[in-house]
């Protein structure tokens, strides 16, 4: 029964991150909208009163997570109720506590990505208006963010997964689907990295280093979600050889999945720094030698 209740003390905790991150989440986006210049969204959106539909945001992102959680709290009483039974099933409470965390996951996201649509067309009109922009002319790439060290204990552990799941007397099907997961993870997080320190700037308002701290965050939240994504199917294979440990498996999926809400909460940038009062202006005031005016 230990394991029982240790799971659901961090299922509690991953209930609570719906609670949590609304909250750093719109502080951070509350930062950035104080950084816009007024003058710009003026032009922008005339006659739009953007703080109330801001706020409007606001309150639909919070009643989302808000229900998010209320569902967990109905799925954390059922499992109580359920995981004490000596016959409970392992493979069905696996399959609730993730399909928990992907409505936790990908509902947010798909909120935050319709309202962004809506106002990307908007938002793509004020490069027009500005005139003159200032930009930091200086390549950036993935050592720059990251030590060479830890790519490279990523990179190992994938490498040591894969042999291990090759050799390992396995049923060909659950190699199969193990090895694609993970590779489909790291695929993903390969992606989003290229896409952070070489794609276009999504926002235009955004100043040098407060981009540069979120690509910072971004990037090694990729990294170590890789370096943790292994690790947990190796704990998985691990716990479900040792017999009685089995029993370990719930907490431990709802442990990572703490952790990776926790990386995703840091790679947005939930807690950012004061912004500075204009691009490529640094802590004293003077541009940077790398800052030049570039013609709209």
């Amino acid at each position: 029964m230990i394991a029982v209740y240790a799971f659901l003390a961090m299922f509690t905790l991953q209930i609570l991150m719906s609670v949590l991150g609304p909250t750093w989440r719109i502080r951070y986006w509350r930062v950035q909208a104080a950084s816009i210049p007024t003058e710009r969204l003026a032009q922008l959106y005339p006659g739009v009163d953007l703080g109330l539909r801001r706020e409007r945001f606001f309150a639909r992102y919070r009643a989302l997570h808000m229900g998010i959680a209320a569902l967990g709290l109905l799925l954390l009483g059922w499992l109580f109720s359920y995981m004490r039974q000596a016959d409970w099933n392992m493979p069905k409470v696996v399959v609730l506590v993730c399909a928990y965390f992907l409505v936790q996951a990908f509902l947010p996201v798909g909120l935050t990505v319709w309202h962004g649509v809506r106002s990307n067309g908007r938002r793509k009109r004020s490069l027009l208006l500005e005139g003159k922009r200032k930009a930091i002319l200086q390549r950036r790439g993935l050592f720059d963010f990251v030590s060479p060290f830890t790519v490279f204990a990523a990179a190992l552990s994938y490498l040591v997964f894969a042999a291990f799941l090759i050799q390992h007397p396995f049923p060909g099907r659950v190699r199969l689907i193990n090895l694609g997961a993970v590779t489909l993870a790291y695929a993903l997080n390969a992606f989003i990295v290229y896409a952070v320190l070489y794609g276009k700037k999504p926002n235009p308002f955004e100043t040098h280093e407060v981009r540069v701290r979120r690509i910072g965050l971004t990037v090694k939240s990729c990294v170590y979600s890789c370096i943790a994504c292994v690790v947990l199917v190796s704990l998985t294979f691990a716990l479900m050889a040792l017999g009685d440990l089995k029993r370990w498996l719930p907490f431990a999926l709802s442990a990572f999945f703490v952790f990776t809400a926790l990386l995703a909460h840091m790679s947005s940038g939930s807690v950012p720094p004061r912004p500075p009062q204009a691009d490529g202006l640094g802590s004293g005031g003077q541009a940077t030698p790398a800052t030049r005016d570039l013609t709209a």
